[in-house]
């Protein structure tokens, strides 16, 4: 089968690889599509994945073969590369489970399994998560992105009535404005310079946006929020200098929360004095959960969901983004 091989030094390569076999327990799934997470990005802009990783992990396919005992699914079921939950007694292993798990680097082992940027994926039985009816191929593959976000949102303090500031508007940022107001916000206000990425904050109903190149984001939202700043902000774009995060905190309100999602490759500095005497809070979140998974897809499929109104291809001449489905 084909895939991207990432060769080292920045170089992906399209080649030939063995097509992988069910064996007992297994199923092989054919890729339908994959959107391009930022941290393969990442992993490609600074060189830490191992040569001959084959990433992608936010895809959906069909099932194309079942190993022996496996009886949940059918050949041709359609499903997302995970969410699944693991049988009884399940006990995880690798090295994201090391109770000093480091991702910059941990997070991009050996010997990792073949993903989604190959034309065929093997996995356990428990692993994928079907797709429901009514949810289409390219919004299945936006599942995994969509549930970093409820898992943010879930990890953060977030109250009925509200108010949020989400800075980026990439990919992740656009689902967790969203999310955040499925979860109780009141006002959702976005931090974003690119023309393309801020227009589709306002098509899904941010109430203000903000550009940091030509405004002060901070007074902004001073202004909007009565003198207080927001109650939430949700960094999803960790630009090292200046710092999104050291923004973040000085952002928002005393005693509200930071919630940490994107992930800086950099040093990014922050002036302490600033804010720390506004007793601020600051909470980390990484992946997701596999109910997350489950419901985002089931958000879509009941029309709750806008994985599929926005065309993130669209984006990529205007901002320069390594997103889309491909």
């Amino acid at each position: 089968m084909r895939a991207a091989v990432y060769k080292g030094e920045r170089v992906l390569e399209v080649e030939e690889i063995p097509t992988p076999t069910a064996g007992t327990g297994e199923v092989v799934i054919r890729v339908r599509y994959c959107a391009v997470c930022g941290t393969d990005v990442h992993a490609f802009m600074y060189d830490v994945a191992p040569p001959g990783t084959v990433m992608g992990h936010e895809y959906c396919g069909t099932v194309t073969e079942v190993g022996e005992g496996v009886t949940r699914w059918q050949v041709g079921d359609r499903v997302v590369g995970g969410g699944g939950n693991p049988p009884p007694g399940y006990v995880p292993s690798g090295p994201r489970n090391d109770p000093r798990y480091n991702y910059r680097t941990m997070g991009f082992p050996e010997g990792a399994k073949t993903r989604a940027y190959a034309e065929y994926v093997q996995l356990e039985d428990w692993e994928p998560m079907p797709i429901p009816d009514g949810v289409s191929d390219e919004e299945a593959a936006l599942a995994e992105p969509c549930a970093v976000t409820v898992h943010a949102v879930r990890l953060s303090q977030i109250k009925l009535g509200d108010r949020v500031l989400v800075m980026g508007a990439g990919p992740i940022g656009l689902f967790c404005m969203q999310t955040a107001r499925a979860a109780g916000a009141t006002s959702v206000f976005v931090s974003e310079p690119a023309p393309a990425r801020a227009e589709a904050a306002r098509s899904l109903g941010a109430d203000a946006v903000i550009n940091p190149f030509t405004e002060n984001v901070e007074e902004r939202l001073v202004e909007l929020t009565d003198g207080v700043g927001p109650d939430i902000v949700f960094e999803c774009a960790a630009v090292p200098n200046p710092s999104t995060l050291d923004s973040a905190l000085n952002i928002v309100k005393r005693g509200g929360q930071v919630v940490l999602v994107a992930i800086a490759w950099e040093p990014t500095p922050l002036v302490t004095p600033d804010w720390m005497a506004r007793e601020v809070k600051l909470q980390a979140s990484f992946r997701h959960t596999a109910g997350g998974l489950a419901r985002c897809a089931g958000a879509d499929a009941r029309g709750t969901g806008e994985c599929g109104a926005y065309d993130w291809r669209n984006e990529l001449p205007a901002a320069g983004r390594y997103t889309g489905c491909v």
